[in-house]
């Protein structure tokens, strides 16, 4: 599956699921770890979690690299190798704030995505 395809099937899955406030940053020209950063919130822990079972139902012809936070379910990690997934929980992502951290990255419009 190419990238973009990738990242469109991520997003609609999101917006679909009624993740909140999702952003898509491209850190290529960052980072070595990945071209893109998903980052979504869900209102609830069991919110995140199925956010995170849905977006790897949906690419299931992929795999992904690694998966984290499945035990806590407050900020669910999904490496995609090009595409790093953040479903977090609000407090959670309000606490972190990653999108913060990796402002320099270029922020894509993800109505060009849904």
């Amino acid at each position: 599956m190419e990238i973009n395809e990738k990242l469109k099937n991520i997003v609609k899955t999101l917006d679909t699921k009624k993740a909140e406030n999702v952003q898509v940053i491209r850190v290529n020209d960052l980072t070595v770890i990945a071209d893109y950063f998903v980052i979504a919130t869900g209102n609830s822990n069991t919110q995140v979690k199925s956010l995170a079972d849905y977006v790897e139902f949906n690419l299931k012809e992929v795999k992904p690299h690694h998966i984290e936070g499945y035990d806590t379910k407050e900020w669910i990690v999904l490496d995609y190798g090009d595409i790093i997934v953040h479903i977090f929980y609000k407090e959670t992502r309000e606490y972190y704030k990653l999108e913060r951290l990796w402002s320099d990255g270029e922020e894509i419009d993800i109505k060009t995505l849904v």
